[in-house]
């Protein structure tokens, strides 16, 4: 059986550590073992990154940059590769698991335009003879925590900033799926990265203590659950360690009566489906206008019934779900809507996959007639679980999602200009579609919701993640050639 290792000082690295399972999804068979990193373990990890960062931190802009576009080539020549280490961990379907890749290629791009985002300010002379420059500089060891449903696309939003920045980077990946986040290290590697800028450690919820115990540690970002998140940042902030902890979601899609429905029923189920439901910025809940919710619900039966489920190395629609345990959840979630009178007219705890398996399948299921109070329409269930609301107006349907607790992403679907500009301005989430179902940020904006579904005060990746791995300086500086005598004010614009 395959034993997944870490990734320390340009190496991987391998010691007598208490194991964890790996499992293939799609067969419920374990495939591998991964290490959880002792104390000691983290030690090293921690020393070679803290002995990296003293030359990387100095080491001159544009070679940080060519080492940066020497590994998007050999991340673009291995998308395959990639892709298949994430199916066969994970479960999601191949072309989804290359659109992952594509999308953490994104800010690697991004990245590889670092010195112009790390450009400086001048202003000449403010008073006299008195010039200000400011200028970013990295702020050190830096922790990524990523979840299991994007292995590869999630660090990506993390480590390529970071070290472009000129810190060095300890990442741990989820225990679940962690090869391809080694892979990426490996790769980094061989495109001329110094041993020791990043460093892979694997492990559970102790390895995460243990790292945030680390003074050397100056900032953490955090993708995950809520409860999670919250927890990352209060001990970030005991230890005053810069944090960002993104936390769960509850998105909403929004069908207004004059939407195409063809067009917003294709949005909701790949939205909704895809993936196993297993994305931070999946659609949940679909809020439909009284007027056309019959009819958009009787085309969503019809198009879920044709989804296929099936192994991801196949031509499927969805495969499996993370873990059997992950699996037992989502159930619970559906018996749950099922007692409290939600109406289940589509249930996928029917599908012949889940009955004629080993593997961690779930088909997809659909609620009619949920009311805000649910917990399913409260929680956050992450799998292929389609909660719908009706409401009368436009202002009823505002109301509902701007009073729940998470606001991650949110869609409208209109062929109305004024509702989608009024949607977009008094929606109180902080990533808004119009006519776009899953409204995730390109690599030059930063992604990040409000309310329950953040912690800190940097979103990720695009000029918010540049801020929050760097330090602003800024220069006050005069060159007399005359004697200056003693100054009892702050020097202003009429200093002399």
């Amino acid at each position: 059986m395959n034993h997944i290792e870490h990734f320390i000082d340009g190496n991987l690295v391998s010691f007598e550590e208490e194991n964890l399972k790996v499992f293939n999804p799609a067969s419920g068979e374990i495939k591998s073992t991964v290490s959880i990193a002792s104390k000691e373990t983290i030690s090293k990890a921690i020393t070679s990154s803290k002995n990296a960062f003293y030359t990387w931190s100095k080491t001159p802009i544009s070679k940080r940059t060519q080492i940066l576009f020497e590994f998007k080539r050999l991340v673009d020549q291995n998308i395959n590769k990639l892709a298949k280490i994430i199916t066969s961990e994970h479960g999601k379907t191949i072309d989804d698991a290359k659109g992952e890749v594509l999308r953490g290629l994104e800010v690697l791009e991004f990245a590889c335009g670092i010195p112009s985002h790390l450009r400086g300010q001048f202003s000449d002379n403010v008073a006299q003879g008195i010039d200000v420059h400011s200028f970013r500089q990295p702020i050190g060891i830096t922790l990524g925590i990523t979840p299991f449903n994007f292995p590869v696309m999630v660090p990506m939003w993390m480590f390529p900033i970071s070290i472009a920045c000129g810190n060095t980077f300890i990442l741990k990946p989820s225990e679940k799926d962690p090869s391809s986040s080694l892979f990426l290290a490996e790769l980094f590697n061989e495109a001329g990265l110094p041993s020791g800028v990043l460093n892979v450690v694997n492990g559970n919820h102790t390895t995460v203590d243990n790292l945030m115990a680390s003074p050397d540690i100056n900032a953490v970002s955090f993708v995950g659950s809520t409860p999670v998140a919250k927890i990352i940042f209060e001990k970030a902030n005991q230890k005053h360690k810069r944090v960002q902890a993104l936390g769960g979601a509850k998105n909403h899609l929004f069908v207004m009566s004059d939407a195409d429905l063809d067009q917003a029923s294709d949005a909701l189920i790949g939205s909704a489906f895809g993936s196993a439901g297993e994305r931070c910025m999946a659609i949940s809940v679909a809020v439909l206008m009284d007027e056309i919710a019959d009819d958009l619900i009787e085309i969503l039966k019809n198009k879920t019934k044709n989804l296929t489920i099936d192994d991801g190395e196949k031509n499927a629609d969805l495969g499996p779900l993370i873990s059997l345990e992950h699996r037992e959840k989502v159930l619970s979630y559906i018996d749950s809507g099922v007692k409290e009178g939600a109406q289940l007219i589509f249930d996928g705890r029917e599908n012949e996959k889940i009955k004629n398996s080993k593997g961690f399948f779930l088909g997809p299921s659909i609620f009619d007639m949920v009311k805000t109070d649910m917990k399913i329409y409260q929680e956050e269930i992450f799998g292929p679980v389609l909660s719908i609301i009706r409401v009368k107006s436009f202002e009823e349907g505002l109301k509902i999602i701007n009073s729940h607790q998470f606001a991650n992403g949110v869609s409208i679907f209109t062929k109305n200009g004024k509702f989608a500009r009024d949607f977009s301005r008094k929606i109180e989430v902080g990533m808004v579609g119009i006519n776009v179902p899953i409204p995730v940020p390109v690599a030059f904006h930063s992604f990040g919701g409000w309310k329950n579904s953040i912690f800190g005060d940097h979103h990720i990746y695009g000029q918010d993640g540049v801020n929050f791995y760097t330090k602003l300086k800024a220069v006050t500086s005069r060159w007399p050639d005359f004697k200056v005598g003693a100054q009892f004010v702050i020097p202003n614009k009429d200093s002399e």
